[in-house]
C-alpha cells in the first residue's frame, strides 16, 4: 500500500515538478512569453536540457539501485565499476583531438564501455568475476584513467582544458537532437532489460550460493546486470559528462521508502533519479542567476554529507567492521 501511495505521488508531480523548472531560470518565462519568439527559443532550450536531465538522472539511479542489489553494497555506485574514469579519458582524447559535435559523447561512451570490459577481465577467477575483484579491479582502473587524464591535462592548452575543466564537473548544456533521441532510446532498452532480469536480482540479494540454488545462471545474471547498468552509466556520462552521487542518493532513499524488491526498486529510481537531477540542474541555473554553476557541484555537495551520514550509520550497525 505505501509503496502504490509513493508511485502515484510520484507519478502526480512529475508534471509539475518538470513544468516549474521549465519556468524557472535567469530569465522566468510564463504562458505569455511562448507567443513571442523569444520566449518560444528559451522555451526549446530548456526543455532539451530538462529532457537531457531527467534521461541521464534516471540512468545513473537505475544503474545504482542494480548494482547497490548486485554488489550486496549500499555505497555503491554507477562509477564504481570505472565507467566514470574511461568515460573521462575518452572525452579528454576527443577533445585533445579536436574532434566536436557527436564525437565527444561517442569518444566518451566507449572510453567508459572500454574501462567496464578492462575491470570485467581483471576481476575474473576460475572465469567468473567476484565482487571484490570488481570493487578492487573499477577502483584500480579509475585511479589508472585519472592519472592519463592528469596528463592530457598537464600538456593541453587554455581552450581544450577549459573544456576538458568544465566537461568532468558535469553540465546538461548543448546535447543535439539525435544525441538526445539516442540516448533515451539505449535508456529504454537498458532499463526494460533490467527490469525483465528484477526477480534473478532478487534472487542474488541472498547469496550466490542460494541463488543458484533457486535456479538462477548467476555468472550469466551478474554480467548481463553489470553491463546494462554501466551501459546506463555510460549513457548518463556521455551526455552530460561526470556528474557523482546520484546513482547513490538516489536508490538508497527509494528503498528506504518502498523496501528492496527491485521490480519496485528499479522504475521507481528511475523516476526519482530524473526529478532529482532536473531540480539540480535548476537550482544551479537560479540560486547564482545570472551566472550559471555546473549541475555537478550541486549534485556533489548534496552528495558528500550524505555519503558521510550513511558510512557513519553502516558503521554503527557494524556494517564496517
Amino acid at each position: 500500500m505505501k509503496s502504490k501511495l509513493i508511485i502515484m505521488a510520484g507519478l502526480v508531480s512529475l508534471p509539475l515538478v518538470l513544468a516549474v523548472c521549465l519556468a524557472l531560470g535567469s530569465t522566468t518565462i510564463g504562458p505569455g512569453d511562448l507567443n513571442t519568439d523569444l520566449g518560444r527559443a528559451i522555451l526549446s532550450l530548456r526543455l532539451t536540457r530538462v529532457l537531457t536531465g531527467f534521461l541521464v538522472g534516471a540512468s545513473l539511479a537505475c544503474s545504482g539501485a542494480v548494482l547497490q542489489g548486485l554488489l550486496r553494497n549500499p555505497l555503491a555506485e554507477p562509477y564504481i565499476l570505472g565507467v566514470s574514469g574511461g568515460a573521462a579519458l575518452g572525452a579528454a582524447l576527443a577533445i585533445l583531438g579536436g574532434w566536436a559535435g557527436l564525437m565527444l559523447p561517442s569518444c566518451a561512451f566507449a572510453g567508459g564501455l572500454a574501462a567496464l570490459a578492462l575491470v570485467y577481465g581483471l576481476a575474473q577467477q576460475n572465469g567468473v568475476p567476484s565482487v571484490y575483484g570488481l570493487l578492487l579491479s573499477g577502483a584500480i582502473i579509475n585511479a589508472l584513467c585519472s592519472s592519463l587524464l592528469m596528463l592530457i591535462i598537464s600538456t593541453i592548452n587554455v581552450e581544450g582544458l577549459h573544456s576538458i575543466t568544465w566537461w568532468m564537473l558535469g553540465n546538461l548544456q548543448g546535447p543535439s537532437k539525435p544525441l538526445l533521441k539516442a540516448g533515451w532510446a539505449i535508456n529504454a532498452l537498458g532499463m526494460i532489460g533490467l527490469w525483465l532480469m528484477a526477480r534473478e536480482f532478487n534472487a542474488l540479494t541472498l547469496g550466490r550460493d542460494m541463488a543458484h540454488h533457486l535456479g538462477v545462471r548467476t555468472g550469466r545474471v551478474v554480467l548481463l546486470g553489470m553491463a546494462l547498468s554501466a551501459l546506463l552509466a555510460a549513457v548518463g556520462v556521455a551526455m552530460a559528462g561526470l556528474i557523482g552521487f546520484v546513482g547513490l542518493i538516489v536508490p538508497h532513499q527509494v528503498r528506504n521508502w518502498v523496501g528492496p524488491d527491485l521490480r519496485r526498486l528499479i522504475p521507481l529510481s528511475a523516476l526519482a533519479g530524473g526529478m532529482f537531477l532536473v531540480i539540480c540542474d535548476t537550482l544551479a541555473r537560479v540560486v547564482f542567476a545570472p551566472v550559471e554553476i555546473p549541475v555537478g557541484v550541486i549534485t556533489a555537495l548534496l552528495g558528500g554529507p550524505f555519503f558521510l551520514l550513511l558510512l557513519r550509520r553502516r558503521r554503527k550497525s557494524g556494517w564496517l567492521e
